[in-house]
C-alpha cells in the first residue's frame, strides 16, 4: 500500500492540530475543575433540573456553596459576555443544587482498601476534594483542622449571609459518608508534631488557608484597641455572631471583596451605627472588588472615601482607637507598574471611628512546620512543582489551595484534585507525570475561537439580550442579620437564563455535512484516525461519500479543505485496486465513461456553411441525457446570435474519471477532449454544465465561458421575453455547488428568468451559499443512502413547490429528493409552464441513452 501524497498528510495534519470541533467551550475551559457547564445550563433550560445536578456532581461535591460564593471564571470566559452580558452560571448551578440536589444520589463508589494512609491538614475545600478523590481511591484518609468547624477559610472567611453554614455542613457530609476520619480543634505542630504525622502517614496534603491577617504596622498605634486584620475579625464573627471589643463606628481598609465582606458584616453587628470604606482607587471600576459586592454595600449604607489612603491612627488615653487620619492617593504604582502609592500630604482628613479593620491581604499561616522542613516561596507559601503539586524538599508531601497558588473556591478545589491524583500515583509507584495534561486538570485556554456571524441563530433576540438578576432582600432589612441576603432563581427565571446560553461548539461542519455525521463526531477525530492508522486501514466508503460541495469549508470558520483531504486518498485507493475504484457501485460509472467516450454517442462538428468555427459548444453529459432537442435548440440559438461560427463536441469532460480518482485515466480522456476541440480551431468553448465549466477552467488550452453568462449578453430567442409572465407558479432557485463561487453566472441564471418573466423566491441557501444536490463527487453509486438524505434535504428546502435548476444532475436530484423540478432550458425552449403540467421527468439509464444518440442527432443536424 501506498502513502498519500504529502500535501493530503500536511492537510490531515493542519485539520488535526487546529480543528476545534472537539474544544470545550471557554466556560467549560476557563473551570479548573472543567465543570460540563453548557449540559447543565443545557439542560436547565429544556426543565431537566435532575439532569442538570447529575453533570454538576460529576465534578463537583460543592455545587450549593459554588452557586453562592464561586468566583465564576467561567463567567469570565463566557462567549455571550463579548456581545452583551454573561451567562448567570453560578446562580443557574444554585438553583439546580438547591432544588434537585440529594444526597440519595450522591457518588459514594470507592475502590477496594490499599492499605495506605494519607493525612490532610486543612478542611478547606482543596483538603476536603484532596480527601473524597483519595478516599474513592482506596485510600484510609484523616483531615486535621485546628478550626472547630468545617470549611476553612471559606467558612470562616466568607460571611453568614453569602454563604449560609448550614449549607456548608450538607455537602461536607460527603466526607463522613466516604469514611474520611475529620480531626478538628487540633493544631499540627502543638498537638501533633508534623513530622510524627509524616512518618505515620504515607503521604501528606497540605492546605492549609490564609488565616494570618495583615495590619499596616508602618502606622503609628497600629496595636492599638480596635484594631483588627480582616482574617480574625471575619473569622471572630463566624465563629462567635459577633466581633470582642468593636466599636460604634468602623473603617475597613481596602478595596477587596474581602474589605467588602468586613464592612457589610461590621452594618450586621450589634451596636454598630456607622461603616466607613477607605480605599486607594479612585474609582469603583477600579477596585479589586466584584462591583456586585460594592453595589451591595453601597444599598447597604457603607460610607465610601474612594482615592484615599491612610495616615494616622488616633488613640484615646485608654488606647482605644478614637480616629483615623486618611489623606488623598494620587496615584497607586509607579512607572514600572509596581505598586507605590503616592499622596498628597496637603489634603487630609479625619473620620470619627473607634475601630479600624485592615483588609489589605492575608498570609499563609505555616507555623505546624516548626523545622521548616518544607520549602516556601518569598510570598510565604509553600514552594511545588507546579503540574504535580508536590514539594520540591519532600515527596511524601503534596500542597494545594491558598497555601500553593489557588485563590478561589474553585481554583483550589482544582489544586487539591491535582495533587491527590499525584499523592495517589507516589503511594502507588507511578510516575507523576505521565499522561497528564492542564486541558485535563485545571483552566486552560480553549481554541474555540466563535466569530459573531457563526453565532447560532436568533442569538441575538430581543429576550435573550437581558441576563437575569437574582432578587435580594432588601438593604434596610437584610443589616439586621446575618441572614442570605440573594435568592435562588425561581423555574422561570432559571429557565429564561439557560436559555441565553449559545452552547457554544464548533462542528458547524458536522451540522452541515450529512456524510461526516455517519463516520464521525468531527473533523479532528477522523483526521487523527487517518494519521494514525494510514488510509488504507480506513473503509475507502468514508472517501467516497464526499459530494465533494466544499460546503463544510464553507461553515468553518477556518477554512478547512476537507474536500481536499478525502479527494486526494481516491487516487491512492485507485492505485491500490489497480486502476479501478474499490467501490462495488462505480463499475456503472465506468460504463458511463466507456460509452462517454464512444463514437456512436460522441460526435464533432465544424461551424455550418463552410463558416470558420470560432466558438465550440460543449453540452456535457447530463444535459444531452435528459433533454435532446434543449441541445439542438441552444446550438442553433447560439449559430443565430453569433453568425453561424458555433461547431460542438458532444463527449464527456472527464469529470466523472477525474472525481474516482483515476488520475491517469483522466489525462487519457480530457486529451481526447482537447484533441476534438484542437481539430475546430476554436478560441472560445461554450459549456452548459458547471462540471465541464470547472475542469475545462483548469485544464483547457481556450477560453471557456458558461451559457448562462453568455445569454444575457446576446440575448434570448425574441419569442421567449415574458413567455412566464401569466404562470401562477413562483420557483425557487437551485444553484450549482460546483459554481458556487461563479457571481456573474448567478447572476446570468437570474436575469434569464426575469427575461422570461418568471416570479422567484430565493432561498436562504443560494447563489454562494447553495447547498449540494446530492449528485456530487459520485457518491450515488457509492453510497446512495448518504446521496438520498442530501437529495432530500436540498428539495425539503424548496419554499414553492418548484424548482429551477441549471444543471441536469441537479435536476434529477431535487425531483427525486420530492420537488418539481425543471431545467431552465424546459422553460425556455417550452411552452409557459404552470401548475397543470407539472409531471415527473426522471428516467432510467436506457431511456437517458437513447436522449444522449438523439442529442448527437440534434447536433449534427444544426451543422449541416
Amino acid at each position: 500500500m501506498g502513502v498519500l501524497p504529502k500535501e493530503v498528510m500536511e492537510n490531515m495534519k493542519d485539520i488535526v492540530d487546529n480543528c476545534m470541533g472537539d474544544s470545550n467551550p471557554a466556560c467549560q475551559s476557563s473551570c479548573p475543575m472543567h465543570t460540563d457547564i453548557k449540559e447543565y445550563v443545557r439542560l436547565v433550560g429544556e426543565g431537566d433540573g435532575e439532569g442538570a445536578i447529575r453533570v454538576i456532581r460529576e465534578k463537583l461535591f460543592l455545587p450549593k456553596t459554588l452557586g453562592r460564593v464561586c468566583a465564576h471564571p467561567c463567567e469570565a470566559g463566557c462567549r455571550r459576555g463579548d456581545e452583551d452580558k454573561p451567562i448567570s452560571v453560578a446562580n443557574i448551578k444554585r438553583y439546580a443544587a438547591d432544588n434537585f440536589d440529594n444526597p440519595i444520589n450522591w457518588n459514594l463508589n470507592k475502590k477496594p482498601a490499599t492499605g495506605k494512609k494519607v493525612a490532610v491538614i486543612g478542611a478547606g475545600p482543596a483538603g476536603a476534594q484532596a480527601a473524597i478523590d483519595l478516599s474513592k481511591n482506596g485510600h484510609e484518609v484523616t483531615i486535621y483542622d485546628k478550626l472547630p468547624v468545617l470549611g476553612g477559610m471559606m467558612r470562616v472567611g466568607i460571611p453568614e449571609y453569602r454563604l449560609p453554614r448550614e449549607v456548608i455542613d450538607e455537602e461536607y457530609s460527603i466526607l463522613e459518608m466516604l469514611g474520611v476520619k475529620i480531626v478538628l480543634g487540633v493544631e499540627i505542630g502543638v498537638d501533633i508534631d508534623f513530622e510524627v504525622l509524616k512518618n505515620d502517614n504515607d503521604a501528606v496534603i497540605i492546605a492549609v488557608g490564609r488565616q494570618a491577617g495583615r495590619i499596616d504596622s508602618s502606622l503609628k498605634n497600629h496595636d492599638a484597641k480596635g484594631v483588627y486584620s480582616a482574617a480574625e475579625y471575619l473569622k471572630e464573627i463566624s465563629l462567635t455572631g459577633g466581633s470582642n471589643g468593636v466599636g460604634k463606628r468602623v473603617a475597613v481598609v481596602g478595596g477587596g471583596d474581602v474589605a467588602m465582606d468586613c464592612a457589610r458584616s461590621s452594618l450586621r453587628l450589634q451596636g454598630v451605627e456607622e461603616v466607613y470604606s477607605v480605599c486607594l482607587e479612585a474609582s469603583y471600576e477600579e477596585m479589586t472588588s466584584s462591583m456586585h459586592e460594592v453595589k451591595g454595600a453601597i444599598a447597604e449604607g457603607v460610607k465610601f472615601n474612594l482615592a484615599m489612603g491612610t495616615n494616622e491612627i488616633l488613640i484615646d488615653d485608654t488606647g482605644r482607637v478614637k480616629g483615623l487620619e486618611i489623606k488623598e492617593c494620587v496615584s497607586i504604582f509607579d512607572d514600572e507598574g509596581r505598586f507605590n502609592p503616592k499622596c498628597n500630604e496637603d489634603n487630609k482628613k479625619m473620620l470619627d471611628v473607634d475601630t479600624v479593620v485592615f483588609a489589605i491581604g492575608q498570609g499563609i499561616d505555616s507555623g505546624f512546620d516548626k523545622k521548616e522542613t518544607i520549602a516556601k516561596r518569598k510570598n510565604g507559601t509553600f514552594e511545588t512543582d507546579e503540574f504535580t503539586m508536590q514539594s520540591v524538599t519532600d515527596e511524601k508531601v503534596f500542597v494545594a489551595g491558598d497555601c500553593a497558588s489557588a485563590f478561589i473556591v474553585i481554583d483550589a478545589m482544582a489544586e487539591g484534585r491535582r495533587a491527590a491524583i499525584s499523592a495517589d500515583r507516589f503511594m502507588t509507584g507511578e510516575d507523576l507525570k505521565a499522561g497528564r495534561t492542564m486541558e485535563e486538570e485545571g483552566a486552560y485556554k480553549t481554541k474555540l475561537d466563535l466569530p459573531t456571524e457563526y453565532l447560532p441563530e436568533g442569538w441575538d433576540a430581543a429576550e435573550k439580550v437581558e441576563r437575569v438578576t437574582a432578587k435580594e432582600l432588601d438593604p434596610t432589612e437584610r443589616i439586621k442579620s446575618f441572614s442570605e441576603t440573594e435568592f435562588t432563581f425561581t423555574k422561570e427565571e432559571a429557565e429564561k437564563e439557560a436559555n441565553r446560553c449559545l452552547q457554544c461548539t464548533c462542528k458547524l461542519c458536522m451540522k452541515e455535512c450529512i456524510m461526516l455525521n455517519d463516520f464521525t463526531d468531527c473533523p479532528k477525530t477522523l483526521f487523527e484516525e487517518y494519521l494514525e492508522k494510514g488510509y488504507a486501514a480506513m473503509d475507502p466508503k468514508i472517501s467516497y461519500s464526499c459530494n465533494a460541495c466544499s460546503q463544510c469549508t464553507l461553515k468553518c470558520p477556518k477554512d478547512f479543505d476537507m474536500k481536499g483531504a478525502f479527494m486526494g486518498m481516491r487516487p491512492e485507493y485507485i492505485k491500490d485496486n489497480g486502476g479501478k475504484s474499490p467501490m462495488k457501485g462505480h463499475q456503472a460509472i465506468e460504463v458511463h465513461q466507456y460509452l462517454g467516450y464512444s463514437k456512436f454517442f460522441n460526435t464533432t462538428n465544424a461551424a455550418p456553411d463552410g463558416k470558420k468555427t470560432k466558438y465550440v459548444f460543449f453540452p456535457g453529459c447530463s444535459l444531452p441525457s435528459y433533454n435532446p432537442e434543449a441541445v439542438g435548440n441552444v446550438l442553433g440559438h447560439l449559430q443565430d446570435k453569433l453568425d453561424g461560427e458555433v461547431g460542438s463536441v458532444l463527449k464527456c469532460c472527464g469529470k466523472p474519471t477525474k472525481a474516482l480518482g483515476q488520475k491517469e485515466k483522466f489525462k487519457e480522456r480530457f486529451g481526447e477532449v482537447q484533441d476534438e476541440i484542437d481539430k475546430l480551431g476554436a478560441d472560445t468553448v461554450i459549456v452548459a454544465c458547471q462540471s465541464c465549466l470547472a475542469v475545462f477552467s483548469e485544464y483547457l488550452k481556450q477560453d471557456v465561458v458558461s451559457l448562462w453568462t453568455l445569454l444575457p449578453e446576446i440575448g434570448l430567442p425574441d419569442e421567449k421575453y415574458g413567455i412566464g409572465k401569466e404562470s401562477d407558479i413562483v420557483f425557487n432557485i437551485h444553484d450549482s455547488c460546483s459554481a458556487r463561487e461563479k457571481t456573474d453566472l448567478h447572476d446570468g441564471i437570474r436575469w434569464i428568468i426575469d427575461k422570461m418573466g418568471y416570479k422567484v423566491d430565493e432561498l436562504e441557501n443560494s447563489r454562494e451559499k447553495t447547498r449540494c444536490c446530492g449528485f456530487g463527487g459520485m457518491v450515488v453509486p457509492a453510497n446512495p443512502d448518504v446521496a438520498g438524505r442530501v437529495m432530500k434535504r436540498r428539495a425539503e428546502e424548496n419554499t414553492t413547490g418548484h424548482m429551477i435548476s441549471y444543471c441536469a444532475a441537479c435536476r434529477e436530484s431535487m425531483e427525486s429528493g420530492g420537488a418539481d423540478s425543471v431545467h431552465i432550458l424546459d422553460l425556455l425552449f417550452g411552452e409557459t409552464y404552470t401548475k397543470e403540467k407539472v409531471n415527473p421527468r426522471n428516467m432510467g439509464p436506457v431511456k437517458q441513452w437513447m436522449n444522449r444518440y438523439k442529442s448527437k442527432q440534434e447536433l449534427d443536424k444544426k451543422s449541416k
